[in-house]
This record gives structure tokens, sequence and C-alpha cells, in this order.
């Protein structure tokens, strides 16, 4: 007995070598996997084209009027992230109580698995994905981009929704079942009041998420600030790239701000 508890603490004391083995052998596998046929002559003028232009932005592209600068451009990506997020928090309550296992006894119950299983196919697609078979649909412009973020964000916020509702406290729900309400009641009156700080936190760092994904989707038509940033990168108009690049750190960066102040005040 004693020997066999020595060696179970060797094996975890020691264990972790196997997995630094098995790790450096997938870094080594994958490094020497790739074919790396060196620089081309141009690289170097490219690279310092590039940097000199990031560094001396375009700064009258910011606002010139035509509906086609950079502020216009921003503010048309916000509205597809936030008209994207809006649809899929609405969408995604059905399938986050579909797939929520609210019956602790079994481990499998086939309702939350087939709903979990649904969430975890509509995820399976990129958002660029969707937003290339929504541009063959509807054609390319922002209406594809807002598609294209709903449909992916209802797996995302399906599964934190799902998630939320497995781990509340039941208490007011036990409660109002023992004062005589029905499942309605239940339903509107305890579950949905005190899931709705963590909906609300998850749907704001959903929204964050969105944001960066709809600022690259106009790079495949689908609308938003990268479009324009696809165009100055094929003219090469360096300072044009500069100047949007900077404009989306900015906007990013004042998303997270704000969206995690009210998630901080939310919890």
């Amino acid at each position: 007995m004693a020997q066999q508890e020595i060696k179970k603490g060797w094996l975890s004391r020691y264990s972790f070598i196997f997995w630094i083995v098995v790790i450096g052998f997938i870094y080594y596998w994958s490094i020497t996997s790739l074919s790396f046929s060196g620089l081309q002559e141009s690289a170097g003028t490219v690279s310092k084209s590039i940097i000199n232009g990031i560094l001396h932005p375009q700064w009258n592209y910011f606002y010139d009027g035509s509906g086609e600068d950079l502020f216009t451009q921003i503010l048309e990506t916000l509205a597809i992230a936030f008209l994207g997020i809006f649809i899929s928090s609405i969408l995604s309550l059905p399938f986050a109580f579909w797939s929520a296992r609210t019956d602790r006894k079994h481990k499998f119950h086939w309702r939350s698995t087939s709903g979990k299983l649904v969430l975890v196919f509509i995820r399976a697609f990129p958002e660029i994905v969707l937003a290339i078979m929504f541009i063959k649909a509807v054609g390319p412009g922002s209406f594809a981009g807002v598609l294209a973020l709903g449909i992916h964000s209802i797996g995302q916020l399906g599964k934190l929704f799902s998630e939320s509702i497995e781990t509340m406290d039941t208490g007011a729900n036990e409660a109002l079942q023992s004062a005589g309400g029905n499942k309605f009641d239940v339903l509107f009156l305890a579950t949905i009041p005190n899931i709705i700080p963590s909906l609300i936190s998850y749907t704001l760092y959903q929204f964050e998420i969105a944001v960066r994904s709809a600022s690259i989707l106009g790079m495949v038509g689908a609308g938003g600030i990268g479009t324009p940033l696809l165009f100055a990168i094929q003219t090469r108009d360096w300072s044009k790239v500069g100047i949007i690049l900077l404009g989306i750190i900015v906007m990013v960066t004042l998303i997270d701000l704000i969206s995690g102040t009210l998630r901080k005040k939310l919890s």
C-alpha cells in the first residue's frame, strides 16, 4: 500500500516532464512542417513604407463630409456590431433555455444535449464565412455584416446564457412554486429577473468581440471600416492605412473601457 502511494506521488510530481516532452514535440513538428522560402527582395523597402505610413497617418481622411471618411466608417462599424448583437441577444434566449441542463439528477438529458449540439453547429461557422454566404444571398454591404454577426453570436451568447441559467440560484423559483405559481410565473417573475444581470454582462462582452469582428468583415464586402482598409492596402496607401488602424485601435479601446466599466457595475 505504501509503495503504491509512493509511486502515485512520484508520478504526480514528475508528470509535468511528460507534458513538456509532448508540447516540445508538437512545437518541433509544427516548425519543421512549415515551408519557408525566404524574404522577397522588396521586403525591406515595403516594410519601411508601411512603418513610415503608419507613423505619418493621413489626418485629413478622418472627416471630410463625403460619407466615406474614417469617422463615418467607424460609426457604420459600430452600427453593424450593435445591430448584430441586438438581434442575437434576443434570438439566443430560446436556444439558451433549450440547451440549459436544469435537471441535475441525470448527467445526460436529450433536450439540453441536442440544444448544445445546435449551438456548437452555429458557432462552427466563422463570421467571415457567414458574411461571404450572406453576401451571395443579399448582396454586399452592411446588411450582410449584420446578419453574419447576428447568426454567429447566437451560438456564443446561447452558450453563455445557458451556463448562466444552469448556475443561477433556484431559491426564488422554488419559493414561487411553493406559493402556487405556474411555469410562466416562475419564468417571468423568478428566472428571468435572476439572470438579467448576467445576460447583460455577457451581451456587453460579446459586443466587444463583435466590434473587432465588424472591423474585419468589410474586407470581404460586408460593410464597415474593413472595406476602405482593404482598398488602402491594395493601393499601398500606407498613410491611409495608418489613420484607419489608429481609428480602429481608439474605437476598440473605448468600447472595451466602457463595456468593462458597465460589467463591473453589474457584477
